[in-house]
């Protein structure tokens, strides 16, 4: 266990992925992303400033809402270089994401109350279930998830 001073500016990987939890190749992975930075020492080495630590709480608390990382790379590039994310950045990504979430709920309830009621016949066939789906209806609409992606099941 490596000790880090209160005041130290940079930290080394290891101090980082200790300090946030995180595993040393997801630090990599994320600077390869751009999601967080590092200057080079002269041996090449990573030094991350302190204030890392917040982008990478940050990170894993979006990720921990089911935020995808690329939609995460969207919304750090509003802060400017070397700033932090702060409490009120964390309420506009919140209230932004609050409708994909909002959205994602619903398909996840629509996905249960469909199964609910296709095992509930006992065919377990979109295809052919008269319940879920009388005369193909949906299938002329192409191929895809369309009950899933509506707001109301197709009748």
């Amino acid at each position: 266990m490596t000790t880090v001073s209160w005041n130290t500016k940079e930290l080394t990987i290891g101090e980082l992925s200790e300090r946030s939890g995180v595993p040393a190749s997801a630090l990599r992975f994320y600077e390869r992303q751009g999601l967080i930075h590092s200057r080079r020492t002269t041996g090449n080495q990573r030094r991350y400033h302190r204030t890392t630590l917040r982008v990478v709480a940050f990170i894993r608390a979006s990720q921990t809402v089911g935020i995808p990382l690329t939609v995460i790379g969207e919304v750090l590039s509003f802060l400017p270089e070397g700033a932090t994310p702060t409490r009120e950045f964390w309420l506009r990504a919140s209230e932004c994401w609050s409708r994909e979430l909002n959205s994602r709920i619903e398909r996840l309830e629509r996905m249960r109350d469909l199964f609910t009621d296709c095992i509930g016949c006992g065919c377990l066939s979109f295809e052919q279930c008269a319940l879920v789906n009388p005369r193909d209806r949906l299938g002329e609409k192409g191929a895809g998830p369309h009950r899933l992606n509506t707001a109301s099941p197709a009748s």
